[in-house]
């Protein structure tokens, strides 16, 4: 018999890519084939974003759909196609590709032993149990991300949210005593975009608890230790992370920017716990005057940071306009850059703290590394993740806005100092590391879970 073939799906943006393909560099360790199917853009832009000799390719099979426009229109745009439209065409475009894997021949890699698609796309499930292959489900986010989307229906039998997802009031609401608590303001799919997107993915939720019910497994990149009250709310849900904290020394996967590893050499020559390292992901942009504010607050820390400021970050604009003098003035203690090796950068030790947009996989990589987190939520579950940082884990703290609606650079200033004298806090920090790292080695929850998965699979080629 041949070795298992494994066909993972997963959400066609960044943040949900990456740990789904550090997923399947495991399977693939441990003697299973693996095709990983993005769309043309996404896998285009992996492609090109490999490092010089990275050996990816030849350990995974890097296959990919159309996603509904050609690519000289994509090129042209600078931007993937919308939400609507990618989930209008991906699902054909799977089925497509499983017919063809399926009747391709004999060839024992060639046939599917199992779909293992992310949690946010559960058509691909649907798709893979009117195939006859057998099915996993991968949540890139939070638990109680999860435990939120499968409590949609009592919100709406409880009066809290309307049939189409909207609140009928603003109140906070916590599923358990010791889970994060949320705003209905805040709810995930009320923070994506315009009216449209919001509706496609609120839609999309509603359908995925269905579909969940089809799957064998629901992996989740989070751990026992992180978020014991949900699991035990919904104990199908197996913690299998983070992943990302288990090479914290390697390079990243599955991203979509070169990185820019120069800005480790400087890296090296700051002192132990000085540096402010800020990032906030792949989709994030802000106000002229919200970016004028941070620059202003960055220089004002009178600390060496790093800050990753993607072309577009200004709303607006295309190229980004510092307060001036801004860049002579901070010198070399400021380094504004590209998009980088963010695992490494978080595991240095002159890192003191992370100015972060809570996204979930920069939210564990700073946890699983001991360092502190200044919140500051865009969209989606990020306002979640905050909630866990500061009221549940109490690693981190939050900016408030002014009457504005914005950060100021006083703000930023004083809780930067604020989070770096607090020595409570940062014990508390560098705990958490010890225990989250201890369910990632030989022996723990969630490697002992993730074998189990891997044992499930051989077991059913």
């Amino acid at each position: 018999m041949g070795k298992p073939h494994v066909l993972v799906i997963p959400y066609p943006v960044q943040g949900h890519v990456i740990p789904l393909m550090e997923l399947s560099l495991y399977l693939v360790k441990h003697g299973i084939n693996v095709s990983f199917v993005n769309t043309k853009y996404n896998h285009d832009r992996i492609m090109s974003s490999f490092e010089e000799g990275s050996d990816i390719g030849s350990k995974l099979s890097l296959v990919w759909i159309a996603d509904g426009l050609d690519s000289a229109e994509n090129n042209a745009k600078k931007k993937p196609v919308s939400t609507g439209e990618v989930l209008k065409h991906m699902p054909g475009k799977v089925e497509e590709l499983i017919d063809c894997l399926i009747n391709s021949g004999s060839e024992s890699n060639e046939k599917i032993s199992c779909v293992l698609a992310d949690q946010s796309i559960g058509w691909a499930l649907d798709i893979a149990q009117k195939k006859g292959i057998q099915r996993a489900a991968f949540c890139p986010a939070a638990a109680a991300q999860l435990v939120h989307a499968f409590s949609i229906p009592k919100l709406i039998e409880s009066g809290i949210i309307e049939n189409n997802g909207t609140p009928l009031r603003k109140q906070t609401i916590q599923l358990s005593t010791t889970m994060p608590s949320l705003s209905t303001e805040n709810l995930a799919w009320l923070n994506v975009g315009n009216l449209t997107t919001q509706k496609h993915i609120f839609e999309l939720m509603m359908r995925n608890i269905k579909s969940m019910q089809l799957t064998e497994w629901l992996l989740c990149n989070s751990s026992y230790v992180l978020e014991q009250s949900a699991f035990t709310v919904s104990p199908n849900i197996i913690p299998i992370g983070p992943l990302l904290a288990s090479n914290p020394l390697g390079n990243s996967v599955g991203n979509f920017w070169p990185q820019d590893l120069s800005i480790m050499n400087w890296l090296d020559q700051q002192s132990s716990s000085s540096v402010i390292y800020v990032a906030f992901g792949s989709f994030r942009t802000m106000s002229p005057t919200q970016f004028q504010e941070l620059a202003s607050g960055l220089e004002l820390s009178n600390r060496p940071f790093i800050w990753v400021v993607q072309p577009d970050l200004i709303e607006g604009k295309n190229n980004n306009e510092y307060p001036k003098g801004f860049e002579d003035r901070v010198g070399d203690r400021g380094r504004m850059v590209g998009w980088v090796p963010q695992k490494k950068i978080l595991s240095h030790s002159s890192i003191a703290c992370f100015i972060s947009h809570c996204g979930w996989n920069s939210t564990v990589e700073s946890v699983s590394n001991g360092v502190p987190i200044l919140c500051w939520p865009h969209f989606a579950d990020q306002f979640l993740n905050k909630s866990y940082v500061c009221d549940v884990w109490n690693v981190g703290m939050g900016f408030e806005k002014d009457e504005r609606g914005v950060i100021t650079s006083d703000e930023i200033r004083d809780k930067i100092e604020r989070l770096l004298n607090d020595e409570e806090l940062k014990e508390r920090a560098n705990h958490l590391k010890e225990k989250v790292l201890s369910g990632i080695k030989q022996g723990g929850e969630s490697s002992n879970n993730l074998d189990s998965f891997i044992k499930w699979i051989k077991m059913k080629n």
